[in-house]
């Protein structure tokens, strides 16, 4: 406890779509337990507030503010909430972004409005958190971290389930800027570093059912299914000052299926 002491947090798509434990909830709670204080950016306001009831009943601290990430009035009046009601920002996850099954995405069947939806949640919206965040980091004067939600999809494809194309390059894009931000601010001791998840049961993935999970199982070396608690620990770490010399990694959470995805099947 206290790894985050002091320092005020921004978790985008914090509250779950559904029942269960999304990743987002699951960093916005640990960082709360450790110490952080969190602005809740969500585009449903009501999930955000049970969300923050549930911090506050642990002895948390966190508060809501709705807001489309895609937007940039939006976003920019995030930074200034958050400016506002905790005077400083240390840590940003960028942790909006929806699936691969938002649409036909195999590259001879993909349409604009699916590619260009797509790159707006997954890729833009980061773009946009960060552009706000890095000039609030820096006044804050000690740093800062921006971690960045990726995919397995963006460096290996979604092996064995085919029609990835739009959704695959939105999260090779997330790695890019990952690496671009990490370069561009690391003498301002802001870091940047990307969780890139692997088969983690969230709400998100309600709609494989029970089959469709029991085949990304069986694709992981680990044998097993990650949660959003995993992606959270991970985010705690990146966001602590045990991390404060890590910046541009790509971190996968992943029970082994980057590193060992020749893995017999």
């Amino acid at each position: 406890m206290g790894r985050l002491d002091g320092k005020i947090a921004i978790v985008t798509g914090a509250a779950p779509r559904g029942e269960g434990v999304g990743n987002g909830k699951a960093m916005a709670i640990l960082m709360a337990r450790e110490g952080a204080r969190v602005l809740l950016v969500n585009r449903s306001a009501a999930r955000a507030e049970e969300l923050a009831e549930e911090i506050a009943a642990e002895g948390g601290e966190a508060s809501v503010f709705a807001a489309d990430v895609t937007n940039t009035d939006e976003v920019a009046a995030m930074g200034a909430t958050v400016q506002e009601r905790y005077g400083r920002l240390d840590i940003l996850c960028n942790n909006v972004g929806i699936g691969a099954g938002a649409g036909p995405n195999r590259v001879e069947d993909v349409t604009d409005e699916t590619w260009d939806n797509l790159y707006d949640v997954n890729m833009t919206s980061a773009m946009k958190c960060s552009r706000v965040a890095v000039p609030l980091m820096r006044d804050s004067g000690g740093g800062g971290s921006i971690i960045n939600v990726s995919s397995i999809a963006g460096s290996l494809g979604l092996m064995g389930s085919p029609g990835a194309a739009a959704y695959a390059a939105t999260k090779s894009g997330v790695h890019g800027l990952t690496l671009s931000i990490a370069a561009d601010y690391a003498t301002e001791l802001i870091r940047c570093n990307c969780i890139i998840i692997g088969s983690v049961n969230t709400p998100m993935v309600a709609r494989l059912g029970e089959d469709g999970r029991a085949r990304r199982k069986k694709m992981v070396p680990m044998q097993t299914e990650g949660t959003g608690w995993d992606i959270g620990w991970a985010a705690v770490y990146l966001a602590s000052d045990e991390a404060q010399w890590v910046t541009g990694v790509m971190l996968p959470v992943d029970g082994g299926l980057n590193a060992l995805r020749a893995w017999p099947r």
